[in-house]
């Protein structure tokens, strides 16, 4: 007899906390996986650690001897894939293993990965879908929006004074918001694939876009840095000293240049540009999560953090739902998302 499909919440809840160890930058997403005997006791657990590695399911199985997986049921965050890359599919690891049921929350969107869960079915193994699918979608929400729209997540960020403005009348910006503040954009471009900017920006602040720690030493893991535009980068430009290869586009068009990136194995990319850029993206519908720096200051002034959105009447405004706010010193941390366009 099956058991009802909330009998496996807590192994599923435990498959994402797994996840969660594994790194979220690059290809691949962040999966966990539990594997539960008959008496629903935990016989191992497993989680993806980056791209060439073992994937979960195959981390799992690899902790028992191969007398101990037949029988087992197999809890894993995602649909195990079908595809053979760097690693082969886990769903002939699992067939192999005689593992007898498989448990996942999200179905794979992936055009090679997918299928695992009809392979598994044909292989006489018991598939459930869909458990937890809600919070299995949230654990790795922005593998998914990167896979399912051929483009990176993209995260805006900016700051700003209490009225909106990014800048002084002067273009002086540095510094508006504190060193909490300053520490944490460190942080998250160091939580993604790759970071971008305007030449226009370039131009103006010749802004190295590394990670850096608190003491001002490069981190582990450095942002592939994007210059978005036409005009070359100087010669003598800090980014042109940056720990990973510069990224010149030649090119103004947004959506070719996130197409061109996903190319490249960039699913996280975080966006630093001016007013013209971040208009942009927002103008295009191409944020889907929104950093925003507040700080408690007036500037006043032309120097507004956004452009033009092409918002005419106020039934048009570009609503965002605010997911997080975190105090920075005397700063705020903003995190919102898109909605969409209201209607009159």
């Amino acid at each position: 007899m099956t058991p009802p499909s909330s009998a496996y919440d807590a192994p599923m809840r435990r498959a994402f906390e797994l996840a969660g160890r594994g790194t979220s930058l690059g290809r691949n997403p962040q999966v966990g996986c539990v594997l539960l005997r008959s008496d629903s006791s935990v016989a191992a657990e497993g989680w993806h650690r980056g791209s060439g590695t073992p994937h979960a399911e195959v981390d799992a199985l690899a902790r028992l001897r191969p007398d101990e997986t037949r029988g087992l049921t197999a809890v894993v965050s995602l649909e195990p894939c079908d595809h053979t890359g760097l690693t082969g599919p886990c769903s002939e690891a699992l067939i192999e293993a005689g593992v007898s049921r498989v448990v996942y929350a999200v179905a794979d969107p992936g055009e090679a990965s997918s299928g695992g869960a009809e392979r598994l079915r044909r292989a006489g193994v018991e598939v459930l879908g869909g458990v937890l699918a809600e919070e299995g979608e949230e654990a790795i929400r922005p593998w998914l929006v990167a896979t399912r729209s051929r483009r990176p997540f993209v995260t805006l960020k900016w700051a700003s004074s209490l009225d909106g403005r990014s800048a002084a009348a002067d273009g002086s910006s540095q510094w508006i918001t504190g060193t909490a503040a300053r520490q944490h954009v460190h942080e998250r471009r160091a939580a993604h694939d790759a970071i971008l900017v305007g030449t226009g920006t370039v131009l103006a602040d010749d802004p190295s876009l590394t990670a850096r720690g608190d003491a001002g030493e490069l981190l582990h893991e450095q942002p592939l840095p994007v210059v978005l535009g036409r005009r070359r980068v100087p010669e003598g430009a800090a980014l042109r000293r940056h720990p990973r290869p510069l990224v010149e586009t030649g090119s103004r068009d947004v959506a070719g240049v996130l197409s061109d990136l996903f190319d490249r194995g960039v699913r996280r990319l975080f966006v630093e540009g001016g007013p013209t850029v971040a208009s942009e993206f927002v103008r295009l519908g191409l944020v889907d999560d929104y950093l925003l720096y507040l700080a408690p200051t007036l500037i006043g002034g032309p120097r507004a953090a956004l452009g033009d959105l092409g918002v005419e009447t106020i039934g048009e405004q570009i609503r965002l739902t605010t997911t997080r706010i975190t105090p920075l010193g005397d700063d705020l941390v903003i995190v919102a998302r898109a909605q969409h366009r209201s209607t009159p």
